[in-house]
């Protein structure tokens, strides 16, 4: 059970007025009732609470009323949050499904119409979500934006379905974000006039800065797979009114040791004024998305958290609407009971359906790049047996394949260098944006017995190895679970080492194999229909040569 809090003491951090001052909060019901000003200066700070400005809650595979309870240890009270995840498995259902679990504990969850479902009309998804959906979100109070328009080819070929989106966003003056990795001058312009206004995905510190320049806001995003910290903390010290912090995708045990908390370390440490980064991490954005968050003003809510000091950033307590949240390390809030919705229809696949004919001498290949969403493609020489490609881990070339989840379908096949196992398996049903299952792997049979764990279990991660059977079951949407957020962590963990005493060398080896699915990021990716350009948008033959 939360606790009411009636008064405060600390030091007052001030982020908008730039000043700290010893002080006092006097709350009234959810609201600070008055401020005052005290003679001596305490051993605390007193400030505005953290916010992630980009987030996919379902990521770390936990439901909203789970996630809560880990992140508001670390000092985040609210979340900007794109349920595209869940959209994309379960329509509006999905969408439905988050605000309602969200509203079940005292944690400030905003979500968005998610504008990209499918994301792309090259792989098999669970739902769409059109026009007419997207209106209807929009009118309502709890959806505060547009999801990342990560169509950003039909933004500028004017394409109308996309158009629309975002001219009903605009109708509704909701924001829009944004999702155009590489995307440089007069197409970064005309997507930006469009009226999108943010972007995490800029791959270089020369494209965030032109699109600085161009009036859109950068998010400074360190999640599990993707590690842009140290490339784009540095803008706050110029554009501090024009950056904030996300994590994007963040799995359950990162989860546990830290989140927007971490971020704030790290920017400190490198010397950025305290002041710019909270800026970032608390007041940017409650002002660009216009959230419903105190920023420790008189009548606002009260919102904020209690740290003992800048060098260790340690949080002492977290308190929404007045009701402590978190306290030194435990949550105050109690647990939930969570339903369960799916969309799962695969059936057990055999041996077979795995393997590759030999077709060419050469073959295009994915490298995966740790700490990086994008890939590069290589042309590299089959390893061929009986007249089939099969899986080279001396070179670390090995087989990855997606198998549709939604009807009963073989799986596309393709090959992939940068896991490094040197035997076993992986298998997932949390692959960006449809989530289908995806799994790579050395010999077949344990591809095999890997992707079927996740079938037998309607969805959930799996690792196999010389007889090693585990499995994370994943029941709601096939990408999240109702269990205990440290219990899920935990056991992730697990999984993880598994995948690494395997060979991996990934620092995230299950979150880097999501995104070998993910389309809308070059250069080549795998879909449940195939291998995929992602830089020319069109699929692409295994042995297809198009230098």
């Amino acid at each position: 059970m939360t606790e009411s809090i009636h008064s405060v003491s600390g030091n007052i951090v001030n982020v908008l007025e730039n000043e700290i001052y010893p002080g006092t909060l006097r709350i009234s019901g959810a609201r600070i009732d008055a401020i005052t000003r005290d003679r001596d200066p305490y051993d605390t700070f007193i400030l505005p609470g953290l916010i992630d400005s980009h987030v996919h809650v379902e990521s770390s595979m936990l439901v909203p009323s789970e996630f809560a309870k880990l992140a508001s240890l670390h000092g985040t009270l609210a979340t900007v949050s794109d349920p595209h995840e869940i959209a994309n498995v379960m329509g509006l259902d999905g969408v439905h499904y988050m605000v309602s679990n969200g509203n079940s504990v005292p944690f400030k969850f905003f979500f968005s119409a998610p504008s990209c479902v499918p994301a792309t009309p090259f792989e098999t998804s669970g739902a769409a979500i059109g026009i007419r959906e997207i209106a209807e979100l929009l009118k309502k109070d709890e959806i505060k934006y547009l999801g990342e328009v990560m169509n950003f080819p039909g933004v500028l070929s004017d394409d109308p379905s996309v158009m629309s989106k975002i001219r009903a966003a605009r109708a509704m003056g909701k924001k829009i974000d944004g999702h155009s990795p590489g995307l440089r001058g007069a197409d970064a312009r005309k997507y930006i006039e469009a009226g999108i206004s943010t972007d995490h995905e800029c791959i270089t510190r020369d494209e965030a800065l032109e699109k600085l320049r161009y009036g859109m806001k950068i998010l400074i995003r360190e999640g599990s797979a993707a590690k842009g910290f140290d490339d784009f903390a540095p803008l706050i010290e110029d554009y501090s009114d024009s950056c904030m912090f996300c994590s994007d995708d963040l799995h359950p045990d990162d989860l546990l040791g830290g989140h927007i908390n971490r971020l704030v370390n790290r920017a400190l440490a490198m010397g950025i004024d305290r002041m710019k980064v909270l800026r970032c991490a608390c007041v940017n954005p409650v002002l660009h998305y216009g959230l419903e968050v105190g920023l420790l003003r008189q009548g606002d809510p009260a919102d904020f958290i209690v740290i003992d000091d800048f060098n260790k950033f340690t949080v002492l307590k977290t308190v929404i609407n007045g009701q402590i949240v978190a306290e030194k390390g435990k949550t105050g809030m109690s647990g939930v009971s969570a339903r369960v919705i799916n969309n799962f229809r695969a059936e057990k696949k055999g041996l077979s359906d795995f393997r590759q004919k030999a077709e060419g001498e050469k073959m295009n290949v994915i490298e995966a790049i740790d700490g990086q969403l994008v890939t590069n493609r290589l042309r590299v020489r089959p390893a061929v047996k009986n007249g089939f490609v099969i899986s080279d881990p001396g070179r670390d070339i090995l087989k990855i394949v997606v198998v549709n989840r939604y009807e009963n379908r073989r799986p596309a096949i393709g090959f992939i260098r940068g896991f490094g196992l040197r035997r076993g398996a992986l298998a997932s049903s949390v692959a960006h944006d449809s989530h289908n299952i995806i799994a790579v792997g050395v010999e077949d049979e344990d591809l095999c017995e890997a992707v079927n764990l996740v079938i037998e279990q309607r969805g959930g991660l799996s690792a196999v190895r010389n007889g090693i059977r585990e499995i994370l079951p994943l029941p709601v949407a096939g990408i999240m679970t109702t269990e205990d957020g440290q219990k899920v962590a935990r056991r992730y963990a697990e999984l993880d080492m598994l995948a690494k005493q395997s060979g991996s060398p990934l620092r995230a080896p299950f979150m880097t194999l999501s995104f070998m699915a993910l389309l809308v990021i070059p250069k080549i990716k795998l879909s449940d229909r195939g291998l995929f350009n992602g830089e020319k948008f069109e699929f692409m033959d295994l042995f297809e040569d198009t230098d």
